[in-house]
């Protein structure tokens, strides 16, 4: 009975290593993108705003510092600090996803959006002009099309494979829609009755 005990116990480490990993590197590529995006921002601030833009690619591909008060790609300006509340949701959402979260390709996915959301959300309560009202630094310009920075784009590549892992029919814990879970990543069940009454 001693040694089922021991059993037991023992299955809840080895349950939950998988879980910790994949959290690990959500918070890895989660503080890899914020921190790529606020060093960038930090640099285009100091050395570019109120400069001409930097040809990239002819006049493809520009650096130019703008302030942006609405949301990814200049979009919603009037509506700064909605895109606040939405980016602080999407936050605690990710963060709650977490708890059962079993795939790597999730945890990139989840990665790169909470990096994405927590780089635009500090320029929304820590820049001008008001707390929770601040403009988003942005900086790469692409024609015809709009002016952003590493924060959005990693949003929109979180984005798109989580859009990709959904047609997949993949989910968060590890599962597949209609199949069992992939290679092993959920945890082991515990003994059975049977085993835990020895």
């Amino acid at each position: 009975m001693g040694g089922s005990t021991s059993a037991a116990d023992g299955a809840e480490p080895l349950a939950a290593a998988p879980r910790s990993r994949r959290i690990g590197v959500l918070l890895s590529v989660a503080v890899l993108a914020y921190l790529l995006d606020l060093g960038s921002k930090l640099l285009v601030v100091a050395r570019l705003e109120g400069h001409n833009p930097i040809r990239i690619f002819g006049s493809w591909v520009m650096l130019q510092a703008t302030r942006n008060p609405g949301a990814a790609f200049g979009m919603g300006a009037a509506m700064t600090i909605v895109f606040t509340i939405i980016a602080t949701t999407v936050i605690v959402v990710i963060c709650r996803l977490a708890r059962k979260l079993y795939s790597l390709p999730w945890a990139v996915a989840l990665g790169l959006l909470l990096g994405g959301a927590f780089g635009n959300l500090t320029d929304r309560i820590f820049r001008a002009p008001a707390t929770f009202r601040g403009a988003v630094v942005d900086f790469i310009s692409v024609k015809h099309f709009a002016v952003f920075n590493l924060a959005d784009s990693a949003i929109v590549c979180g984005g798109i494979l989580v859009v990709i892992l959904s047609f997949l029919g993949t989910n968060p814990d590890g599962s597949v829609q209609g199949g069992s879970s992939q290679g092993g990543s959920k945890p082991e069940q515990r003994p059975d009755d049977g085993d835990q009454q020895d």
